[in-house]
């Protein structure tokens, strides 16, 4: 039972993640600092989203 529950949860994180790449890439950021954020979040998946979430750049 534990390995769906972790499997369907990290689903969900990875959705949550490309979701965020796509709101970086479409921020006015500068190049870098979309570099920057996208391996923030592709290094430290759950981490970096909520960093993210909280610092990153705002539309």
């Amino acid at each position: 039972m534990g390995y769906e529950v972790g499997g369907f949860i990290g689903v969900i994180i990875f959705i949550l993640d490309i979701l965020a790449i796509i709101k970086v890439a479409q921020s006015n950021a500068s190049t870098l600092a979309k570099f920057i954020w996208v391996a923030v979040i592709l290094l430290l998946p759950v981490l970096g989203l909520i960093i993210w979430y909280v610092a990153g750049p705002k539309p």
